[in-house]
């Protein structure tokens, strides 16, 4: 039993010796990793709150510095206010009762917008739908000072119109380029919503090249820049500017159900702003660039058709007679792919880069042709397949009418019963406006020749020395004559 007890007794202090010896070598390499464990916990920390830091002091990823754009634009954006005559009778978009009647009392409207002052010496350019047949044109300034505008000219289909104020040294913003923006970047609106003046608000581009069928004609050039940025009622003619503060866009339209901001804004792109801006100031008018075909989207079912490697361009549906397209060798079914290096790849995107040029201009375009990409060298043409400018030949006669115009399109032709015309796509002071002629109104033939083209109006108003009668339709139908005095 001694021995027993003996061998136990010396068993249990091994075993004491051995979990003892555990215990230490365990307890110190346990403190030794917790160490190693902090420190790299440390680590870490100090290299996640390095990384935090730099996220904000990198600019691709801090909110943007919108003050100083701000600041640049606030004054250089003015408050419209126009007045307009609307007669009462609800018959006044079809015929003149003065022509029955005698004068009737008419009303004095009055509607606001925004502008935007483009250089020292007192150009603004704004929306045409601000100051379309407006009678008298008031400009405020954001210091208070108030003008009265002159309009030096107006585009339906770009929505723009340039107006000018006599004053010096002004502030004014500096032109972009619209075609740098990319999805994504942010901009700023700068506008009179409500009557609420100098208002600014901030969004992202959200879209480019975007066709919202708004302007309603057949040769309008829709390419708008989507944002954001909160834009409502009065801010139409405003400016949208980039981060720096420089012009991108000429805020024109919002998509909603409301009649308010709901989400979705438009802006005409600068590159068509600069161009529109410099043919009014040279020549009142703008001077439209066209190619001779008709065009559609290239959709999922069209490349497979036409065994498309990709859906890409647009396609060329009609090449038009006399056209520039024609000239060139362009062909039906053709797709274009390019403009001057741009890809295109929607009808508003290709009206867009035509529309940045003039007639007699020439440009590159990217076809393919029989599944082969081919350059094509395009000397543009006006809309009457011609290369000259268009001079002030007739410009005396549309500054007396008052009136602007386009062919009739081939849908309205056909819903009126009607193989010809022209239509009056906008109306200031002037004759026609005098006549009781509206908006709207197709010109059929005037002393009874008939008119199919712009061309053909001007001259017949040009030529005439004595009064002129001009019968035509509505686009309701209803027929209407006029005399006028030339």
């Amino acid at each position: 039993m001694k021995e027993f007890f003996k061998l136990l007794s010396i068993a249990i202090i091994g075993g004491l010796i051995v979990v003892g010896g555990q215990h230490y070598y365990s307890t110190s390499n346990i403190n030794i990793t917790d160490t190693e464990v902090d420190n790299n916990q440390q680590s870490n920390h100090i290299d996640l709150q390095s990384v935090n830091n730099s996220k904000f002091t990198n600019s691709a990823y801090a909110a943007p510095e919108l003050k100083t754009a701000a600041n640049k634009t606030l004054h250089a954006v003015v408050y419209i206010l126009t007045e307009f005559t609307r007669k009462s009778s609800v018959y006044d978009d079809y015929f003149s009762l003065n022509d029955f009647f005698g004068n009737r009392s008419s009303s004095v409207l009055m509607a606001s917008g925004s502008g935007v002052i483009i250089s020292s010496d007192g150009y603004i350019v704004t929306n045409n739908h601000v100051v379309q047949e407006a009678d008298k044109i008031t400009i405020t300034l954001n210091d208070k000072r108030v003008y009265n505008a002159k309009v030096i000219g107006t585009d339906p289909t770009t929505d723009l119109a340039l107006l000018k104020i006599e004053e010096k040294d002004l502030e004014f913003v500096t032109y972009g380029n619209s075609d740098e923006l990319e999805i994504g970047d942010w901009v700023l609106a700068v506008g009179n919503p409500f009557n609420l003046t100098s208002t600014v608000t901030a969004g992202i581009i959200s879209a480019k090249a975007r066709n919202i069928n708004i302007l309603g004609s057949n040769s309008a050039i829709e390419s708008f820049l989507q944002t954001d940025a909160v834009v409502n009622p009065g801010n139409s003619g405003g400016a949208l500017v980039d981060t720096d503060g420089k012009l991108v866009g000429i805020n024109a339209a919002i998509a909603s159900r409301t009649g308010s901001y709901i989400g979705y804004s438009f802006a005409i792109p600068v590159t068509i702003v600069k161009k529109v801006v410099k043919d009014l100031k040279e020549f009142g008018r703008v001077q439209r660039a066209f190619i001779g075909v008709t065009i559609a989207d290239v959709d999922a079912k069209m490349a497979k058709k036409m065994d498309l490697d990709k859906i890409a361009g647009v396609y060329v549906k009609t090449v038009l007679d006399k056209g520039a397209a024609q000239s060139s060798g362009i062909q039906n079914g053709d797709i274009i792919l390019k403009v001057e290096g741009f890809e295109v790849n929607s009808p508003a995107e290709l009206l867009e880069r035509v529309g940045l040029h003039r007639p007699g201009n020439k440009i590159k375009l990217s076809i393919l042709h029989n599944q082969k990409i081919k350059d094509y060298n395009v000397v543009l043409t006006n809309e009457y397949g011609e290369t000259s400018l268009d001079d002030n030949s007739g410009m005396n006669a549309m500054v007396r009418s008052g009136a602007k115009y386009e062919v009739v399109s081939n849908s309205l032709k056909k819903s009126l019963k009607i193989n010809y015309g022209v239509q009056v796509v906008s109306i200031e002071n002037g004759l026609f406006k005098s006549a009781g002629i509206r908006k709207g109104f197709i010109i059929q033939t005037i002393d009874k020749a008939k008119v199919s083209t712009v061309k053909e109006v001007e001259k017949a108003l040009e030529s005439s020395n004595g009064g002129i009668l001009i019968e035509g339709i509505y686009p309701n139908g209803v027929r209407a004559y006029y005399g006028i005095g030339i």
